[in-house]
Order: structure tokens, then sequence, then C-alpha cells
């Protein structure tokens, strides 16, 4: 029985798809077949069973997989304590960020991280926040910045703060609705979203909450341009509040009030990165420039 076989029927478990296992781990999907055949030969039994929709742990596979990620959770700790004997902290992380990099705080962050892991290799790449937590589920990513709710078990998470968004109108639009209700905003244009942004999400989510179903007349997924089309009157669109506030200030354009949508800004990692110490000096440098306790580190959820 090796290390990679029951990686990978850990990683099948969690998917509960070979292909998406497949692609998370790297490899085909008869190498990942034949790797779960031949952990199956070795304990003597069945441990998944097929279905329409992918594959389903039997009884046995369900009884074992607890084992199989308490020696996985085993050989990562082994390594990292091996890792802690050679000295200083070395090696690369590959950072997705995404918003502004105001927003994320990622200069002192990235400060802090410098002055203190000198042979650190930090490595920023900026995405749609989408894109980010995706390389991230596949491991392209060591870490990065998620706006919203993530979908996938295999992702860990460490909420930093609620970022406000607002709807913003061209100046003059007041007059378009007969009253600010909802039912009024849904009769209006609105800027639609890239649906690999999770403001995209974020936006769908809003509607579902005011019951509208407005028409979307384009669509941008660079958020400083969502304010410019807004501007030029091209229809209504979301954005987050601090710009939706500096904007009307300005006389550029019309806040619609009383209509505040929350969305949870967090740092996401891979579940089984828990314990690297990479991973560990990342968040003990990033949770005090967020004034976050460092209990989050070991309470982070999925």
């Amino acid at each position: 029985m090796e290390i990679y076989q029951l990686r990978t029927f850990v990683t099948v478990a969690q998917q509960g798809h070979l292909t998406q296992a497949a692609e998370l781990l790297h490899l085909s999907q008869p190498a990942v077949t034949a790797q779960i055949k031949a952990l199956e030969e070795e304990v003597g039994m069945p441990l998944f069973e097929r279905s329409a929709g992918g594959v389903n742990l039997t009884v046995a596979g369900a009884e074992l997989l607890p084992q199989a990620q308490s020696i996985l959770a085993g050989a990562r700790e082994l390594i990292n304590r091996a890792k802690n004997l050679k000295g200083q902290l070395a090696g690369k992380a590959n950072i997705g960020i995404t918003l502004t990099p105001d927003t994320l705080r990622v200069g002192p962050w990235v400060a802090r991280l410098v002055e203190r892991y000198p042979l650190l290799d930090l490595r920023l790449h900026h995405g749609v926040t989408g894109d980010v937590l995706n390389l991230v589920r596949k491991k392209e990513l060591d870490a990065g910045f998620y706006l919203g709710k993530n979908p996938y078990v295999n992702v860990t998470t460490v909420p930093l703060a609620q970022v406000a968004f607002r709807i913003i109108m061209p100046l003059g639009w007041e007059a378009r609705l007969n009253s600010m209700s909802h039912k009024a905003l849904g009769k209006l244009p609105w800027i639609g979203i890239s649906q690999f942004s999770s403001l995209s999400k974020i936006t769908a989510e809003l509607w579902r909450e005011l019951n509208i179903a407005p028409r979307k007349v384009t669509e941008c997924d660079h958020l400083s341009a969502l304010q410019e089309l807004v501007i030029a009157g091209v229809g209504l669109a979301l954005v987050r509040e601090d710009d939706a506030l500096a904007a009307a200030r300005a006389g550029l354009v019309c806040v619609v009030p009383d209509i505040v949508k929350l969305a949870e800004l967090q740092f996401v990692y891979p579940s089984e990165r828990d314990g690297d110490p990479i991973l560990a000096a990342l968040l003990g440098e990033l949770l005090p420039v967020w004034g976050l306790p460092a209990a989050l580190k070991n309470g982070a959820g999925q």
C-alpha cells in the first residue's frame, strides 16, 4: 500500500467523480482507476461503486476513509517536521490576489513576510476571484483571496472581513423609478458580470433576495470598468460600498438607498496544506495585518 494510492482514494471520495479527482491529482483517469483497483485488491474488498453521477463509497470504503485521511495527515506532519528541522524557512509560495491590493492589505502583509522570511519566494498572481478559488482547489496556487461562498470541501477558508456592496445607477435615473421599490429596480437595465467573477454570484444572490430578474444589457469582468459604464448611462451595477459612496460624493452616480449586500472576504488554501510551514508563515503574518486572533489558524472552516 502506497501513500499515493491513499491520496487518490481520499481525493476520489471527496470529489465523488473519477474525472474531477484525476484533474486535481494531475493524473489521467485510467491512472486513477488503476490506483483504486490496486488498493481494492490489496485490502480485498471494493471501496467504490459506480452511480449515474459518478462513484460512491461502499460501506467498507466509508469505514476506511477516516483512517486513510489520518495516515495522510501523519505523512504531511512528518514532512513538515522535517522541513522545520532544516532551519530557516525557504521555498516558493504562489498567491492569488483579486480586488485591489489596498483592499486586501497586500502591501503590509508582504512587507512583514519579506522582513521575517527573507528566503521565502513570494509570487503574486492577479485574477478574478472565481479563477483564484479554482486554481487553489487544483493546487496550482498555494493560497489566495476569495470573495463569496466557498463550495469546495478540499479548500479551507479563513474569514477576513465582510465587504459591503451597493447598487449604483446613472445620474437622473431616479426619475425612471416610480418608487424605489425592488420591483422597479428589476425593470431597469443592469450591467452583467462575468460568470468567472464571484461578484456575478453575489449579484445573482441579491437579485434572488429582491425577487427580480433584470435584463443585462452588457457584461463586464473588470470591476473598475463597472463604474465607468454606470457613469456613461449604460445601466445599474453592484459595486463596493466605498467606491459607490465616493462616486456619489463626486456627483458621478446615484446610490440606491437602503439596500446593502454583504459578502465574505476570505483567505483560501488547499485543505491538505494544513500544518505546512510556509502556509503557517503566510497565515501568521496575515492575521495580525487584519487584526485577527492567531487562533483562527487552527479554527479555519471549510
